[in-house]
């Protein structure tokens, strides 16, 4: 059996996000996957890393929790809106306070890359957005994916890191968006 984690990162209620994460978990239920699911915004924790790696920041009980959900996790995904080219500070903050040196990676005494504590687990970015796709890669040069795949997740040791960018999100018609639900009910259903 599949264990999947998914960790909502979209600080604001009701939202499509909601609506396609749904559409992901209820396939992948249904295809025989067991599921656990952070929502971000309803966790107690500080945001902000205030002593870096320097300091001895206690970790909150919300935050142990969710660690000891992604080393259960075999494939983690993630749902959060694009802003301003990246993710929602909420979800930058889980990140600095929870994939810490000891959880996610370990400094070694010699040589420059660390050791990757997560191998083995996959991931899935799903992210809406109001920027055209094509722009987004084109143009912008999808910061915030390079972020989230290169920069956390396989630094990690997660891989592949598979994305899916709904957009534009604004002013999006009603076909779209069952095309976007549908899409992820597809995507659940394989467990990808």
């Amino acid at each position: 059996m599949k264990k999947i984690l998914i960790i909502h990162g979209h600080p604001v209620k009701e939202t499509f996000i909601d609506c396609v994460k749904d559409s992901y978990k209820d396939a992948a239920q249904k295809a025989g996957a067991e599921i656990r699911e952070i929502v971000l915004r309803d966790l107690n924790f500080e945001i902000n890393f205030k002593e870096g790696y320097r300091g001895n920041q206690t970790l909150e009980s919300d935050l142990t929790a969710a660690q000891e959900d992604i080393l259960w996790a075999d494939h983690l995904v993630f749902f959060y809106p694009n802003w301003w080219g990246t993710y929602p500070a909420l979800l930058k903050g889980f990140i600095d306070r929870a994939f810490l040196p000891g959880f996610a990676f370990k400094y070694r005494k010699s040589g420059q890359l660390p050791e990757q504590l997560l191998r083995g687990k996959t991931a899935r970015l799903v992210v809406t957005m109001d920027t055209p796709v094509w722009y987004y890669y084109l143009v912008q040069k999808a910061p915030g994916h390079h972020s989230m795949r290169k920069a956390i997740l396989e630094f990690c040791g997660i891989q592949p890191v598979r994305i899916s960018s709904l957009g534009p999100m604004r002013n999006s018609s009603d076909k779209q968006r069952n095309k976007w639900i549908s899409q992820m009910r597809h995507l659940g259903k394989k467990m990808i």
